[in-house]
């Protein structure tokens, strides 16, 4: 199974956006495990500027970032394979270990939607 692992880190926090040469130590070590394990698939962080593009009814409205109204904000994500939640989630305790000196951020786990999933819907 594919799990989407994001992290989310305060926007105001400069650690979060800055990365010290630590962090992308650190980060670079878990990666290489993780496709040395055959767990990876995919990683990227995210750049602090962005927009959010929401639709209510029938309007659609663009808005830039920084998002003012969120306090956590997602710096980036992993996806990896993995046999179940708690698997997934055991590497997302790990990964969130990478972040030493960030001082308040999250790791939020969710499967991916593979095709057979959605397969019953497309009879209705």
């Amino acid at each position: 199974m594919r799990f989407m692992l994001m992290h989310r880190v305060r926007e105001d926090d400069p650690a979060s956006w800055e990365p010290t040469p630590e962090l992308i130590e650190r980060m670079n070590a878990f990666v290489e495990k993780l496709v040395a394990d055959g767990v990876m698939l995919g990683a990227e962080g995210v750049r602090q500027q962005g927009a959010v593009v929401r639709r209510r009814g029938t309007a659609t409205k663009s808005t830039d970032g920084p998002f003012t109204e969120a306090k956590e904000v997602v710096g980036g994500f992993l996806l990896i394979n993995a046999k179940d939640l708690a698997e997934a989630t055991a590497v997302a305790e790990e990964y969130i270990t990478c972040f030493a000196g960030v001082e308040e951020m999250s790791v939020e786990v969710r499967q991916v939607a593979e095709a057979e999933d959605i397969e019953p819907y497309l009879d209705r």
